[in-house]
């Protein structure tokens, strides 16, 4: 079915030939024709190649990148359509959501949207679905610079958010989704939550950072964190282990009283 809104699919690749295919495939079989599918990979040694070969629509280039973020920049700056779409390799959209969108973003005061998603295993078996918050206690621009609560791939955006302001940040390597989110939040675009399933989110043993729990990635994440937080606000929080405390503090009782609000007050 024909649509007069394009929507473009951005989607950083890089060695993932064992799912990338379930992406591709859940684009296409949108009952929507007028879209553009971009696909940049980082150099992939494995099956990717040849599968992204298969699909002559694809616009996609291979080439050694400086990772997701920079994928995902690269991305950007090829689209043409007017709604714009973010999917991961790994991941797979629900079926027939793409009018979904287009009906949300044709709202004047509707900027960028985002919905549930399901975890699913490396076979496609459902693990659980995730029921995204749409707003905390306190607002969701000061939120958004803490918790990432937006799932990327269910993520979709007008094109005029993205600017010279909103873009992809190089210098952040694991929190990239939480800074582009904080960024448009930053910049007064009204964002809406969608009360329907949008995406499937594939588990696998080499994600990122997706549930991964380990020393390692806290302190990555909260020193990322800080770099964000910094960005934009105008009191500014120290890069020592003082502002490693406090950041982390904040984001510990936000999670905590999102939780206890998300599930016990009605």
């Amino acid at each position: 079915m024909k649509s007069s809104q394009k929507i473009s699919i951005i989607t950083p690749s890089y060695n993932q030939g064992n799912f990338i295919e379930d992406a591709i495939v859940s684009v296409m079989n949108q009952d929507y024709s007028n879209y553009e599918h971009i696909i940049i990979d980082g150099g992939s040694t494995d099956e990717t190649l040849s599968i992204l070969k298969k699909y002559p629509h694809l616009i996609w280039i291979s080439e050694p990148d400086k990772g997701q973020t920079d994928a995902l920049q690269k991305a950007l700056q090829k689209v043409t359509g007017d709604i714009i779409g973010w999917l991961n390799a790994d991941d797979y959209y629900d079926k027939n959501i793409f009018f979904k969108v287009v009906k949300e973003l044709n709202l004047k005061n509707i900027d960028a949207i985002y919905a549930n998603l399901k975890y699913v295993d490396i076979n496609k078996f459902l693990i659980k679905e995730r029921i995204s918050k749409s707003s905390y206690f306190l607002s969701n621009k000061f939120v958004s610079k803490f918790i990432c609560f937006i799932p990327s791939t269910t993520f979709f955006f007008k094109r005029q958010v993205s600017n010279e302001k909103i873009s992809f940040d190089k210098n952040i390597n694991f929190g990239m989704d939480k800074d582009f989110f904080a960024n448009i939040y930053h910049n007064n675009f009204k964002i809406k939550k969608i009360e329907t399933n949008f995406a499937f989110f594939r588990l696998h043993e080499n994600n990122k950072f997706e549930h991964k729990r380990n020393i390692n990635n806290f302190i990555n994440d909260t020193k990322e964190g800080i770099l964000i937080y910094n960005k934009y606000s105008k009191l500014k929080l120290p890069k020592n282990s003082f502002g490693f405390i406090i950041y982390a503090v904040i984001r510990f009782f936000i999670k905590i009283l999102g939780f206890l609000i998300f599930n016990f007050y009605k």
